[in-house]
């Protein structure tokens, strides 16, 4: 997605770390954003198959400048391992929602099954005045859920954020 702004053209980058698993690392990473006026748009955190070390995915709007820079500054940090800019098409990216949608009637209920089986969500729980629908995928899929949902009127919304892993083995071959 691009969006221009001040004549000069940011677009999303996803990167992705490998930081040391230990208290205030998110903190120092963050802190880092901060200070030079970078907008998280999302932020994933856990751990990776290696206890000591975490993964982080953040999301982010810049331009390439940018993203040189802001690599640069948090490949300096003690606690950061690896620092990637993910290329979106060699990049499997997934996220997570849970959205309770108001339903009033069984037509209600049964139009929000209808739509959420034709995006492969999940009702994951049921009352008699609500769903929760659990949605996983891209985010431009989530989007257009949320969107098509919001007429039935959502009464609470989460999201995970965008969590992501290049394809195939990459540098890291065994």
């Amino acid at each position: 997605m691009w969006v221009k702004k001040n004549m000069t053209i940011y677009q999303t980058y996803i990167l992705a770390f490998i930081v040391e698993n230990k208290p205030g690392v998110l903190y120092k990473i963050s802190n880092m954003f901060r200070r030079r006026s970078f907008n998280i748009e999302s932020l994933t955190v856990g751990p990776t198959e290696n206890e000591d070390f975490a993964r982080m995915t953040i999301t982010v709007k810049g331009n390439e400048n940018m993203m040189e820079q802001l690599t640069k500054q948090t490949n300096k940090l003690m606690e950061v391992i690896k620092v990637t800019v993910l290329n979106k098409k060699n990049t499997v990216m997934r996220e997570i929602a849970l959205i309770k949608i108001f339903t009033v009637d069984s037509k209600t209920r049964s139009d929000i099954i209808q739509y959420v089986d034709i995006f492969r969500g999940h009702i994951i729980d049921v009352s008699p005045e609500s769903l929760i629908v659990e949605m996983t995928g891209e985010s431009n899929k989530i989007d257009a859920f949320i969107e098509l949902s919001r007429p039935f009127g959502i009464k609470e919304l989460a999201r995970t954020g965008v969590t992501a892993l290049k394809r195939g083995i990459g540098e890291n071959k065994k």
